[in-house]
């Protein structure tokens, strides 16, 4: 696999020099200074290539060219917006940037609640904590009829932090769910925002009414309208797992299991409709056996997240070690099966002192540098077997 890294381009404090240093072979990134809905220049995405280009590296894969939401949920200038993305494609494979990666989630990215939840050797990870998450969905958002999307265990474990919650921690959870892990890409929220729980309000409106079958439906227009530019490009599309993988905040999602990522593969059935390969996305569910699924959709993958999640039996999930014997077993998948694909590090810990970076939530330096040479020390142990 070829050995990427997600990098936020030339604010990043983490430089391209840093990265060649560590045997970093391709970028993935965007133009995160282009507001949504607007089109991808040719002369801007020529500017960012050619400055990774001058490091040695190439741009392997975009992350994000965002899905507007008015796509997602079929708005009115739904049309517009899919040829303003269509432009986009045609720009960026025209600059030799031909695999875009995506995600058809509403609203929300991915989500966590805990951001610097400690471990026993003094690092930390990110957290998933059920209980805080239902927490803010009843009594931080206010969600009408929100207690009725959590079972009763979950909501016992709410009513115990009620008892306790204060209101810095409600800040905290505000922040970690709405703020750190969407303000630092092209999406709904920044830091800016005065007011983000409102705005949050605000656009759970535009969903009203939008389920499951009606949101696979508003997927399947978007792939099929944007296949044609795939086909004369050569594009390779690769939708990310839902994160977590599970309804959340009474908004469907529907690429979170193996039967969804079945069903969208043959609503349309196009080698460049592919899946971004998250087995850390897909291991947050219980339900889903990633090696499993690694074998069965090896051939529709175009671009592999490294990194895996451990599940406790209350629903709480944490990032794991990046040689969990179930990672391991995927990138073995993928360097057989799909010989080149590009792979990048993801959600690695904070250490040696990434937390007083201000590196992005889920992306510090010295966690993902060892993460990176865990996985590569994974893939030259695969290659030694093969000879």
């Amino acid at each position: 696999m070829e050995k990427t890294w997600r990098w936020f381009g030339k604010k990043d404090p983490i430089t391209l020099n840093m990265l060649k240093q560590i045997g970093i072979e391709g970028i993935v990134t965007a133009l995160h200074d282009v507001p949504l809905g607007q089109v991808w220049t040719r002369e801007a995405i020529n500017d960012l290539r050619s400055e990774i280009e001058r490091h040695g590296m190439r741009w392997s894969v975009v992350e994000s060219l965002p899905v507007v939401e008015t796509i997602k949920y079929a708005g009115p200038d739904r049309d517009e917006q899919i040829e303003i993305y269509k432009q986009s494609m045609r720009n960026l494979a025209a600059e030799g940037v031909k695999t875009i990666c995506y995600n058809f989630m509403p609203i929300l990215d991915w989500a966590r609640t805990d951001l610097e939840h400690p471990n026993a050797d003094g690092t930390s990870n990110l957290y998933f904590n059920l209980a805080e998450f239902a927490y803010f969905d009843i009594y931080i958002l206010g969600r009408e009829n929100a207690k009725n999307s959590w079972d009763a265990d979950v909501l016992a474990r709410v009513e115990e932090l009620r008892a306790t919650m204060a209101p810095e921690k409600e800040k905290r959870l505000v922040e970690n769910i709405i703020i750190k892990t969407q303000g630092f890409v092209s999406g709904n929220f920044s830091e800016n925002d005065l007011n983000p729980v409102e705005k949050f309000r605000e656009l759970l409106k535009l969903y009203k009414g939008i389920d499951r079958d009606q949101l696979r439906q508003n997927m399947e227009y978007f792939l099929k309208a944007i296949m044609p530019v795939c086909d004369e490009c050569g594009i390779d599309m690769c939708v990310h797992p839902d994160d977590p993988p599970m309804q959340i905040l009474g908004l469907p999602r529907i690429v979170t299991c193996d039967e969804d990522i079945n069903w969208f593969l043959n609503a349309v059935d196009n080698p460049h409709n592919g899946l971004t390969f998250c087995a850390g996305s897909l291991s947050a569910g219980a339900h889903n056996d990633v090696v499993k699924l690694a074998k069965k959709y090896a051939s529709r993958t175009h671009f592999v997240h490294a990194r895996i999640c451990n599940v406790m039996p209350n629903g709480d999930f944490k990032e794991s070690s990046h040689l969990d014997p179930r990672l391991i077993e995927v990138i073995r998948i993928f360097e057989k099966e799909k010989p080149g694909v590009a792979m990048r590090v993801d959600h690695a810990p904070l250490m040696l002192g990434d937390e007083k970076m201000g590196y992005n939530a889920g992306y510090s330096f010295h966690g993902r540098m060892l993460a990176l040479g865990m996985v590569s020390g994974i893939m030259a142990t695969i290659h030694s077997e093969k000879q």
